[in-house]
């Protein structure tokens, strides 16, 4: 995952900028960490094949997707459930490294961080969230308000829309390459086998564990000699 990762902060960064020298450099250094984990894990068909890489990455995020959702919908609001929520997120932005995204992954990475922006604000502003998906019929979904509520998660100064026409129905039970993850099996392995269920409030012991390795190392904002892209 974390391979797969840095694969798609390498690509997001050239189409942003890659001919600057601080660009240049800091994408020098991520390339160099892409060619040394390929030498590492070279046998590894998660990063030699993109199939079984796809299906690894779309697992885990819908793993992370899914223990989300099942908190959401039984009512138990934590900062642990928000921060899978926005992770799934971000791991279905990883996927369009394979290809297009397909119309149910687009569905869940929009509710997703929809979903994370939303009671992130409604904890913050001693609201009680509304679990599982809510929305008036003929409201439209607005997708600039979405993205922008996301942001609040690092910002904390932007609402996000309180509605979406996004419907239960559009959320399945199991992800797509064949794996069913049944109900009440589905957290993934780097989250608490119990959490606190004060529902309205935040915790600030709650925190999920840390990758074995980070998805950008901090190093390169600091190298120091430049590379060619």
């Amino acid at each position: 995952v974390s391979f797969k990762g840095r694969l798609y902060a390498m690509q997001t960064g050239m189409k942003i900028d890659s001919k600057t020298p601080e660009c240049r450099k800091f994408l020098s250094k991520l390339m160099d960490q892409l060619e040394a984990m390929k030498k590492q894990f070279g046998d590894n068909e998660a990063i030699t094949q993109e199939i079984v890489g796809s299906a690894h990455v779309e697992n885990y995020a819908l793993k992370m997707f899914l223990y989300a959702d099942n908190e959401d919908r039984a009512g138990q609001f934590h900062k642990n459930m928000i921060k899978s929520f926005y992770t799934a997120s971000l791991l279905i932005d990883v996927l369009t490294v394979f290809g297009e995204l397909t119309e149910e992954n687009a569905q869940h990475r929009k509710y997703a961080r929809w979903k994370a922006a939303y009671i992130h604000n409604c904890l913050k502003n001693g609201e009680t969230p509304q679990p599982g998906p809510i929305g008036l019929e003929g409201e439209s979904f607005d997708v600039e308000r979405e993205e922008a509520g996301s942001s609040s998660l690092h910002s904390g100064t932007t609402q996000p829309t309180s509605s979406s026409t996004f419907e239960a129905n559009n959320i399945p039970t199991s992800n797509y390459t064949g794996i069913h993850i049944p109900p009440g099996a589905h957290a993934p392995a780097n989250t608490p086998a119990e959490v606190p269920h004060n529902t309205g409030v935040t915790s600030n012991t709650i925190q999920p564990a840390s990758p074995n390795i980070p998805l950008v190392d901090p190093s390169l904002y600091s190298a120091q000699s430049a590379g060619k892209v």
